[in-house]
């Protein structure tokens, strides 16, 4: 699967980030009955992997991906965990290796032109902003849409239900990253109706049909 593939899948890509691995399958089948097939796992906790693991093991329709991947070694420890891809907040020339030599989608984070520039020059062409709200938000979307008219985004960061919208009608936004879709509260409460709710909320949209 590459990056445009994963991009398509959902207008809203659920960012989680989840403590305790016995609660990896309850998250991604809630989203899954909502209508949402793919999840970001963030590699900020002792448990990451052995979630992304789970998901890709107990629920093989739901597309799992790896985020916060800031090292090389991520990179292949997220893959041989069963990951579809890698997204990080930044773009270093050690994960660009990494991802090429496995042959992997990614989907590195960027705040910039100049990050914009970087990442063209090894060949991609989508990316995500991040933190979106703090990077300029939908204006600077639109600002990057003159110079760089065939790249793709997905911002990230600090976008909440309310803001979904504004982004999701800019042409050059493939999807949005959300962390609200399932948050930690909710995850480590429990509350899997709730997560479902919101996953049927997000499938109700349908941005991400503009950039197939």
């Amino acid at each position: 699967m590459n990056v445009h593939q994963l991009l398509s899948i959902s207008p809203v890509v659920p960012v989680v980030t989840i403590r305790d691995a016995h609660q990896a399958v309850p998250v991604a089948r809630a989203l899954q009955d909502g209508g949402v097939r793919v999840i970001e796992v963030t590699l900020r906790t002792g448990s990451s992997l052995e979630c992304i693991e789970r998901i890709a093991r107990e629920l093989p329709s739901m597309t799992v991906l790896a985020g916060t991947v800031c090292h090389a070694t991520q990179v292949r420890e997220s893959l041989a965990a069963g990951a579809a891809g890698i997204v990080s907040p930044g773009l270093t020339e050690a994960i660009a290796t990494a991802v090429d030599t496995a042959g992997a989608a990614w989907l590195p984070g960027v705040a910039t032109a100049s990050d914009i520039m970087r990442g063209l020059a090894l060949g991609l062409d989508s990316f995500k902003l991040f933190p979106a709200s703090i990077a300029g938000g939908p204006e600077a979307l639109r600002a990057f849409a003159g110079p760089f008219p065939g790249v793709r985004f997905c911002p990230t960061g600090g976008i909440d239900r309310a803001a979904v919208a504004r982004y999701l009608e800019l042409g050059n936004v493939a999807c949005v990253g959300g962390s609200w879709v399932a948050t930690e509260k909710m995850i480590d409460a429990g509350d899997w109706e709730a997560i479902r709710a919101n996953a049927e909320f997000v499938a109700t949209l349908r941005a991400a049909e503009k950039c197939q």
